[in-house]
């Protein structure tokens, strides 16, 4: 039986816990479209496969990285890696009441030079689906964005399918006008749309779940899922009837819940699964992971 091949495009980052400075921080490996692709990965049957497709320094630290990702099988040859930059850093400190606030050390980390060499995309081209983030196209530099959208163009052209998340970050972009123009080219190119509905408010200002999907379904032909949290997805471009869902569990964490929705939906819907199944496959992914601490569930969870 031969598989699908799905490569999913973002930076991997070094994660430091930190509990109190000066002390102890333990070290992850995290990212919203690697998240996706562990998640993608699991959720898949073994004719299919799953590549990372990003760029990573050579040093001891890149090297752990692409151990953890290929860990949990996802695939690295598509990884790239810079003789000269490093991989971007983040930590994570919670103050006392649980809350978690982020700092960043990334701008010149080695995956904002991604498909910068030319070559890179050229080695897409066997793929049969595609998936990205705002996050993605945020970090990359104009010229970089305009030629990886042409190339999503031949590439649709010639039936591949794009996967899009607009994960949209603030902090990362240029200014709120230049991410919406990005963010709507994107969507104009995406079969699998994968949003949040608090992330299209509040970049486009559409006051209702059903602006968002009135706007969405104004690009052109795409299906997938309108997530919003505890409340289940709405599905997109697909009429059907509101299904229930069933109550969340207790919050324990929330980092990735919307990044394994993604995993989980794709990987049903990649595979044949109907429109419901696949948002309630996402859905039930999503409330396991909020109830573990982490990212990434362990593989028995």
């Amino acid at each position: 039986m031969s598989g699908l091949h799905i490569a999913c495009i973002g930076e991997a980052m070094l994660e430091l816990l930190v509990s109190e400075v000066p002390g102890p921080a333990r070290i992850g490996v995290a990212g919203d479209v690697l998240n996706t692709a562990i998640y993608l990965r699991r959720a898949l049957p073994s004719p299919h496969r799953v590549s990372f497709v990003s760029l990573v320094g050579q040093d001891r630290l890149s090297e752990g990285m692409l151990r953890f990702i290929a860990g949990h099988g996802v695939e690295t040859d598509l990884v790239a890696r810079d003789p000269e930059r490093l991989p971007g850093l983040y930590a994570i400190t919670t103050d006392g009441a649980g809350e978690r606030s982020f700092s960043y050390w990334r701008k010149d980390s080695a995956a904002r030079l991604l498909f910068q060499d030319g070559a890179g995309l050229a080695r897409l081209e066997t793929a049969d689906v595609i998936y990205l983030s705002g996050i993605t196209l945020a970090i990359l530099p104009p010229e970089i964005r305009a030629r990886l959208f042409d190339w999503i163009d031949t590439y649709r052209g010639t039936g591949g399918r794009v996967a899009f998340d607009s994960n949209y970050r603030p902090i990362l972009w240029e200014s709120a006008a230049v991410a919406r123009d990005i963010m709507a080219a994107a969507w104009a190119r995406c079969d699998l749309a994968l949003p949040s509905v608090d992330d299209e408010m509040a970049l486009f200002a559409d006051l209702t779940p059903q602006d968002v999907l009135a706007r969405l379904e104004g690009y052109g032909p795409l299906t997938g899922a309108l997530k919003q949290g505890a409340q289940g997805p709405i599905p997109i471009g697909d009429p059907m009837s509101r299904q229930a869902y069933a109550p969340a569990p207790a919050v324990v964490d929330t980092t990735a819940a919307g990044d394994g929705f993604n995993g989980g939906y794709l990987a049903a819907r990649l595979t044949g699964a109907t429109q419901a199944a696949a948002l309630q496959a996402g859905h039930d992914l999503a409330c396991r992971i909020i109830g573990h601490p982490g990212a990434i569930l362990p593989p028995d969870a």
